[in-house]
């Protein structure tokens, strides 16, 4: 099934600030995840398999690159065996980069929201609100709580990521994607 969320991500100098914030108003910690997403050769869009203690779930999504809330219309799907679907895809696309991180996942509603360690790239924030668990919830909507959540972190406009952290890993490498 195809979801729509309007997404944030951000370099975040202070974790910790950001983590009070979210308690002080109830978020629900869902945990602290070590997420291994690995990306294959797709044609358009960004296909990655999440393995992680908490999801696991082969994702598609295409988004613009672009700084501040962006619109993404994904498909997600659980997967009970990752290992096996891992080796399939990779013999099918080839793998594109694998990127590593700790995340820890909030949600407030149908607001998720991540504080991310990524190996080599620093700590960042990222603010997803969905309709996947509010399907009344239209683009204009979700982009206003996102707006929210950005001024409410206090995050300038400098700190604001246009693209995923497997094109900063790969920039990084010096892959060219």
């Amino acid at each position: 099934m195809a979801y729509l969320n309007i997404e944030i991500k951000a370099r975040c100098s202070d974790p910790g600030s950001i983590r009070k914030f979210l308690l002080s108003k109830g978020a629900e910690l869902k945990g602290t995840d070590h997420q291994t997403d690995t990306y294959f050769n797709v044609p358009n869009g960004r296909l990655k398999l999440r393995e992680g203690n908490i999801e696991n779930n082969l994702i598609f999504y295409d988004r613009p690159d672009q700084a501040g809330p962006k619109q993404s219309a994904f498909q997600l799907v659980h997967v009970p065996d990752a290992a096996g679907l891992k080796k399939a895809l990779i013999a099918a696309t080839g793998i594109k980069v694998i990127v590593e991180k700790i995340r820890e996942i909030y949600y407030i509603a149908n607001v998720k929201f991540h504080i991310d360690e990524v190996p080599g790239l620093g700590s960042f924030v990222e603010i997803e609100a969905g309709n996947i668990s509010a399907p009344e919830m239209d683009a204009v909507q979700l982009k206003a709580q996102c707006d929210f959540y950005l001024t409410a972190f206090g995050i300038a406009e400098k700190e604001l990521v246009e693209v995923s952290y497997s094109d900063l890993l790969m920039k990084t490498q010096g892959i060219s994607g």
